[in-house]
């Protein structure tokens, strides 16, 4: 299938249209960081190569993207590139105010409503859940006389609650209640406890659906409009909401999702009845002033949406490295605040430095964002001397061409995981020696991959930093390619 642009058409439209509501005072910087990009492997002893965002864009077949970058407190500089649609081949820019979807960075912003509920005395973090709730509870059972669930572990992803995430529904379907979907009446399982509260770390947006209902049945008012008047607004966010669907007024404002291929999903993007796990529709922009009341907080500021010790409960690790709300780690001397964001067809990232006033989030419309947004994130923390985001150096196991040749070849799945989303038939690859690289492409556009060996029947590409182990029958012949997740490619030809 023919993706949906070319680079050479990409390549025009980015040049007229990518500059755009940046400040000139920042564009030096702005540029350098844009065409500073490398892969997250690099050989030992090879120089590195500098990629700018479009040509990276172009090489995962991510349409659009935008960037918003905080430092010491403030919104240094926001900026958006590529498109967030061209249909009826009309190409509309991406632009700081282009709404995504965030995915699961939903969860760390959906997780102040508890914490406000907190402060205002109508929940307590430590209290079994099934005191909030109506129309619905956790069964009793052998591992609730051990622990209950609370709102501290469903915060935390330790409830022992079941339901990783969510694939939302095309614009066709109808969006089934929050009620419907804890009971595994939507597309999804239904949310169960199946170990003793607090034993584990498993994540659960299940979990956070059931979150949600406590929120809407002690506030009494839906959960969407729980976060437009106790949230977002106090917080300023004017380009975020957790209406689903998006209404229809805004949707002129939205990009448009779009697969690993690059081509767009049918019915333009998926709906989320699971609003606090998956369901905001916002702007990096907007998520920059989420990032800063915490870090604003923390520096002593009175007034804001929570208070300093609530903040700090919120950033106090629970277990693995978790908050109550946020992922937690260490960068450089500094406590790091941060959450991916994962929906069909979108891909993002938020990271803010607590104490340091410093922190970026990248939203892209597209299904393979997650490799790009790497190098970005490594071009950003170079340039700023963030200390994270380091590339991977890898030693080369050096070997004759002749024995890459004998994995030159076309390999089909076998297809014991599963089929390949979008692909009719067979799903074939061709691995095959390019100016003495060995390369490995699909026929369906899903991945183009430069391969580097590692070890005598391993080898791993450059951009994500995927394993290929290529196996050989008893009579040293090459017969399979294993991948990532155990996809299992036999030699057909």
């Amino acid at each position: 299938m023919r993706t949906i642009f070319t680079a050479i058409s990409l390549a025009i439209f980015l040049l007229t249209s990518c500059k755009n509501e940046s400040s000139s005072l920042h564009d030096a910087e702005i540029k350098e960081i844009e065409s500073s990009l490398i892969t997250s492997i690099q050989v030992d002893g090879d120089p590195s190569v500098k990629y700018t965002i479009e040509e990276r864009m172009d090489h995962y077949k991510v349409p659009g993207l935008s960037i918003a970058v905080i430092k010491a407190g403030k919104l240094r500089w926001a900026k958006g590139y590529g498109i967030a649609n061209n249909l009826d081949h009309k190409k509309v820019a991406v632009t700081p105010n282009t709404l995504f979807q965030a995915g699961s960075i939903s969860k760390p912003v959906a997780a102040l409503s508890v914490l406000k509920l907190v402060e205002e005395g109508e929940l307590d973090l430590n209290e079994n859940v099934n005191t909030y709730l109506k129309n619905w509870e956790i069964p009793e059972s052998k591992y609730t006389k051990e622990q209950k669930v609370t709102l501290r572990k469903i915060l935390s992803h330790t409830a022992g609650l079941t339901v990783h995430g969510f694939p939302g529904y095309t614009n066709d379907e109808s969006l089934p209640s929050i009620i419907q979907v804890l009971n595994g009446e939507g597309n999804t399982p239904k949310v169960i406890l199946d170990t003793i509260p607090g034993s584990i770390w498993r994540y659960s947006g299940g979990g956070y659906t059931l979150m949600e209902k406590v929120v809407e049945d002690v506030s009494g008012i839906n959960f969407e409009k729980f976060m437009a008047t106790k949230i977002l607004q106090p917080l300023k966010m004017t380009n975020s909401t957790y209406e689903q669907p998006l209404p229809s007024g805004l949707e002129t404002s939205a990009s448009i999702a779009y697969n690993r291929r690059g081509a767009a999903i049918v019915g333009k993007w998926h709906n989320y009845s699971e609003k606090a796990a998956a369901g905001l529709w916002t702007t990096p922009t907007d998520l920059a002033k989420y990032c800063i009341e915490v870090q604003e907080i923390l520096g002593g500021k009175e007034n804001g949406l929570l208070s300093k010790e609530t903040i700090e409960l919120m950033l106090t690790r629970e277990m693995e490295r978790w908050g109550l709300g946020p992922a937690l780690q260490w960068g450089g001397d500094s406590l790091i605040f941060s959450h991916g964001g994962k929906n069909e067809g979108f891909t993002n990232e938020l990271l803010s430095f607590a104490y340091k006033g410093d922190g970026v989030i990248i939203m892209t419309n597209a299904d393979n964002g997650r490799p790009l947004i790497n190098e970005i994130l490594h071009s950003i923390s170079t340039y700023y001397d963030w200390g994270i985001k380091k590339t991977t150096k890898i030693d080369p196991y050096l070997t004759d061409a002749d024995q890459l040749k004998k994995l030159i070849g076309t390999y089909k799945y076998n297809g014991a995981l599963g089929p390949v989303p979008d692909v009719e038939g067979d799903f074939l690859v061709e691995v095959y020696l390019n100016n003495g690289k060995l390369r490995m492409v699909d026929r369906h556009g899903y991945f183009n991959w430069t391969l580097v060996q590692t070890k005598e029947f391993e080898f791993i590409e450059m951009d994500e930093g995927i394993e290929i182990m290529f196996k050989y029958d008893s009579e040293n012949i090459v017969n399979s390619l294993e991948t990532y997740y155990g996809f299992l490619f036999d030699k057909i030809e």
